[in-house]
């Protein structure tokens, strides 16, 4: 049900097709949480130039969405209440100014980001429509990187130790991995339950396979993997085809592990020595010095506020820990909410092509929280969480469009 001033207001937006621009403003959000990374580019610009485009970006995904829904009818939804309950606690601790000015500048973003998503919820029905709007954003994104790797190879491979990263905007290693693993696990879920062909399954995951290997991205892969199959697993009971497509795919997974073995390793060192392994390329390090700083009791319960991801100059590369930084025990547990909320509400669904998504991108999400910064501050991942929220909405009685037409008759 959704929720508003006007019940005429809330039929027209419940009955009506989702709007085209409704991609647009996905797009835009999408936009928003690409980074910035030093890189050689096909056609340099400099890190304030990318800023002014992800902020604009957002600032008309706004706007958009206002245009959309005027009257701000939302539909009620756990996740996103969540998320708004950590912007809350983000808002409050970074108003003491103890990470700076920059600290409500990145709270003022991440409020807009979330307003939006809100504003969106009108056309979240619980059907397939947002992961497939999110589907080909993420491959839009992979394709830049691929035209990156074709116009120019050196600077596709500017990354650190030579990992493939976005030349036209640019885009680090991790995040080319994980739009990758993004595009491969959403395409190999639907076309297992038969929602799109073959031919786009093929045109989607070889070339996103091909980029998330040169990406050189080990929790990315270790993310589809695992997701993938606890997804899959949730169908296997239901689709026989799913049955035989993980068999497959597990007797492929033995034979390609016994007869490349070595290069499979040689991919997962990724050219470090055992105790940069052991460290997690020098993540530890700075793990250490962040748990063994002095906090005020307000710190270790609301945070410092929203800083750039890094403590003692160097990256956090934790989910935890720098919510832990930035936003003290009260965020951590609600972060831990957002993920056992979305799996709880996952587990009473029955089985589905929309509950295989949304328990692929929260199990991808779980995994890569452990050496990436995925919730708390506007990012792809929240994005990608609420795809699962939006699949995960109870269907309701079939909508009738205005004209008395199904809203099958208008697709």
């Amino acid at each position: 049900m959704l929720t508003g001033p006007d019940r005429a207001g809330q039929v027209r937006i419940a009955s009506a097709r989702p709007p085209r621009l409704l991609g647009v403003i996905w797009a835009l959000l999408l936009l928003d949480t690409l980074g910035y990374t030093a890189v050689d580019l096909i056609i340099p610009f400099p890190r304030q130039l990318a800023q002014v485009i992800t902020m604009a970006a957002l600032g008309l995904a706004f706007g958009l969405a206002v245009t959309l829904n005027p009257r701000g009818l939302v539909r009620p939804n756990a996740y996103l209440l969540l998320v708004s309950l950590l912007t809350i606690v983000a808002l409050a601790s970074s108003l003491l100014l103890t990470a700076g000015l920059g600290a409500l500048l990145r709270c003022a973003r991440l409020v807009l980001f979330v307003a939006t998503l809100w504003l969106t919820t009108a056309w979240w029905r619980g059907d397939l429509y947002v992961a497939r709007l999110h589907l080909r954003t993420v491959c839009v994104v992979l394709l830049t990187v691929l035209a990156g790797l074709v116009i120019s190879p050196g600077s596709a491979f500017s990354g650190p130790n030579g990992r493939l990263v976005g030349a036209i905007w640019p885009i680090q290693p991790p995040q080319v991995g994980m739009y990758a693993a993004t595009a491969i696990g959403l395409a190999v879920l639907l076309r297992l339950t038969r929602n799109i062909d073959w031919r786009s399954t093929v045109v989607i995951t070889v070339p996103a396979t091909v980029l998330l290997l040169l990406s050189h991205t080990r929790t990315a892969l270790l993310g589809l993997l695992v997701a993938l199959g606890v997804a899959g697993l949730t169908l296997a009971l239901t689709y026989g085809r799913v049955r035989r497509a993980i068999g497959t795919a597990a007797a492929l997974a033995v034979v390609g592990a016994g007869l490349f073995s070595e290069s499979i390793m040689v991919w997962l060192q990724r050219g470090q020595d055992a105790e940069e392994l052991a460290n997690l390329t020098g993540r530890q390090k700075v793990w250490d010095l962040l748990l063994g700083a002095d906090r005020s009791l307000g710190e270790e319960i609301m945070g410092v506020g929203l800083t750039d991801k890094s403590f003692a100059g160097l990256p956090i590369d934790n989910t935890w820990l720098a919510v832990y930084h930035e936003q003290g025990l009260l965020g951590v547990g609600l972060v831990a909410a957002i993920m056992v909320g979305l799996l709880a509400i996952a587990a009473l669904r029955p089985p589905s092509a929309q509950r295989a998504c949304a328990v692929f991108l929260v199990g991808y999400c779980i995994i890569a929280s452990y050496t990436e910064v995925t919730l708390g501050d506007a990012s792809p991942y929240v994005l990608n969480l609420a795809v699962a929220a939006a699949l995960l909405v109870a269907p309701g009685p079939a909508a009738v469009a205005p004209g008395g037409l199904s809203r099958k008759a208008l697709g």
